[in-house]
């Protein structure tokens, strides 16, 4: 499967900062993530792995109201048709989701597709697949990406961003304190999940990554 290559002009991320949800790291998964808009994310994954179909999408919904009223992208993870029904922007694809090139036959142009990768034969592939982007990680330690090994680290992320077109998102233990790191080695951005919603108050913390991103 040939890639789209990155001078494609659809579907390519429209921001730098990715905003990953685990409602079981908030009282309210909605309130979390407006107060996050508030702080400046534009691009929101919803990856409730655990929710069922009905849940999801009704969840889905207040996530895509909250997204269009403050100019962000939302993306859904693993189910293409929740985000078409939702009128999401994108679909977020892992290591046991339909393959990225199966995902593009079935939505086209109709979404944007990002795909999680933990090294840079992963990182090609989704790319030739037809991936528009890609998280890269775990790049730091962090306990929610211990299953996915150890950290695969900068050296792996600059060797990512020489090899690929596509914007590269770095993830996993992102802090406001390493966050320079990562962009000195090339990530076009960073994908955050319990260093936000883990956070006191959401929308300060997001507005402090925020400041470290400009």
């Amino acid at each position: 499967m040939k890639g789209r290559g990155a001078g494609r002009a659809f579907g390519l991320p429209r921001f730098s900062f990715y905003l990953i949800t685990d409602r079981h790291l908030v009282e309210d998964l909605t309130t979390a993530v407006q107060q996050a808009l508030m702080g400046g994310v534009r691009a929101v994954q919803l990856r409730e792995k655990d929710l069922g179909t009905r849940p999801l999408l009704e969840l889905a919904g207040r996530m895509r109201e909250l997204t269009a009223a403050s100019g962000a992208m939302l993306f859904i993870n693993d189910r293409l048709d929740i985000a078409l029904s939702v009128g999401a922007d994108g679909v977020h694809l892992g290591g046991r989701s339909i393959p990225v090139y199966a995902a593009r036959k079935v939505v086209k142009d109709a979404l944007s597709i990002g795909a999680s990768a933990h090294s840079l034969k992963e990182a090609k592939r989704a790319e030739e697949e037809g991936a528009d982007f890609i998280t890269l990680g775990p790049v730091y330690a962090t306990p929610s990406k211990q299953k996915y090994g150890l950290p695969v680290g900068l050296q792996t992320l600059r060797a990512v961003k020489e090899a690929v077109g596509i914007p590269v998102f770095a993830i996993g233990g992102i802090k406001t304190g390493n966050i320079e790191g990562a962009l000195r080695a090339g990530a076009d951005g960073i994908a955050v999940i319990s260093g936000i919603l883990s956070a006191p108050d959401i929308r300060a913390k997001t507005e402090e990554y925020m400041r470290y991103m400009r």
